[in-house]
């Protein structure tokens, strides 16, 4: 695996046909791909959703880290089902 510490990629998103930019490392873009396949949805969408939980909570966090938080949830389930 490669080195892990890499500075942010800003790249653009479509959320509710609104283009935006998110800036996160490559270990997360690559992490947000992969939960994407895994989910058998375009990352744009995987981006909505997670969009949607995010401004739902009563002080809700940047897009950037509201990402970053989820992929972390997502690889703690996936341990969990795997310790299952």
């Amino acid at each position: 695996m490669p080195i892990p510490y890499h500075p942010p990629v800003k790249r653009s998103v479509e959320i509710a046909g609104h283009k935006t930019s998110i800036s996160l490392e490559p270990y997360f873009w690559s992490l947000l791909k992969a939960a994407a396949e895994r989910e058998g949805v375009p990352v744009n969408a995987l981006v909505a959703r997670i969009d949607a939980e995010r401004i739902a909570v009563d002080v809700p966090p940047g897009l950037a880290g509201a990402i970053r938080i989820w992929l972390v949830a997502d690889l703690r389930r996936s341990a969990a089902r795997q310790d299952q």
